[in-house]
């Protein structure tokens, strides 16, 4: 049975026919990894896009993903869509272990970095050696992020996350800690545990934790963004709006600028 993954991945040759588009291939650039990278990769054949859509719980992701995964196939583009929690080796029993609210920071670092080496070796490595427009709901800088909030050490986790590739594109989502709990009030109902930094003792009310751990992630992505140098987007635009900057930014992307 094919990978939750897998099962993202449409082929572009049915949205090009549906659409009745002329296939523009993107141009190659060159990869690299962050650091050491995992061992027999031969870059130069990753011949596809890594697309990266940062930001919190709410910050419309999600959404945007679907909407640019659509514009893609329309235009003639295979995708494939990865994201935390979806390898088919980890996701499961992390999704278990948080349900207890009892994983050490380190633990859960670690849980997470499997999920993410899984991920690479077995879905976006594969996708991108056929040519494939990867789009990641959340990457690294999440994962570094939320550790470094957790007062991880930043050089362990350069190491740790040393075998990710570096993204051709990776466009963060801002929005207000107070949009953000309204955002997910109105859909979830209510807070989530790790997203309201409970384990961190902020506060014994979790509204308050919340904010006050979003606000912490925020300023922790805006010192990443200074270090890596992705664009920060405002993602308190309607979702048109910002819809039609990713867009035009990925077809600078896919131009090879």
């Amino acid at each position: 049975m094919p990978s939750r993954a897998a099962q993202r991945s449409r082929p572009a040759s049915i949205a090009s026919s549906r659409a009745h588009t002329r296939v523009v291939v993107p141009e190659i650039t060159p990869k690299r990894f962050f650091g050491r990278g995992l061992p027999g990769v031969d870059l130069a054949k990753l011949t596809g896009k890594l697309i990266v859509i940062e930001g919190a719980d709410g910050s419309g992701r999600s959404t945007q993903i679907s909407q640019l995964a659509e514009w893609l196939e329309g235009t003639g583009h295979a995708t494939l869509q990865v994201g935390l929690k979806r390898s088919t080796l980890v996701s499961e029993q992390l999704e278990e272990a948080q349900q207890g609210n009892i994983l050490s920071r380190t633990t859960l670092s670690l849980f997470y970095a499997t999920d993410f080496a899984d991920q690479l070796e077995h879905a976006i490595l594969p996708a991108l050696r056929a040519g494939v427009v990867v789009l990641a709901d959340r990457y690294i800088y999440t994962l570094m992020a939320r550790d470094l909030v957790r007062g991880m050490d930043e050089s362990w986790l350069r190491n740790v996350y040393g075998i990710a590739l570096i993204p051709d594109a990776v466009f963060y989502l801002e929005v207000s800690p107070e949009q953000l709990v309204q955002r997910v009030f109105a859909k979830n109902q209510a807070l989530d545990y790790w997203e309201s930094g409970m384990d961190l003792g902020l506060s014994r009310d979790m509204f308050d934790s919340f904010l006050k751990y979003q606000e912490a992630m925020r300023a922790t992505f805006r010192r990443l963004q200074k270090t890596y140098g992705f664009p920060i987007i405002n993602g308190e635009r309607p979702p048109v709006s910002i819809t039609a900057e990713l867009r035009e930014r990925i077809d600078q992307v896919l131009a090879g600028r």
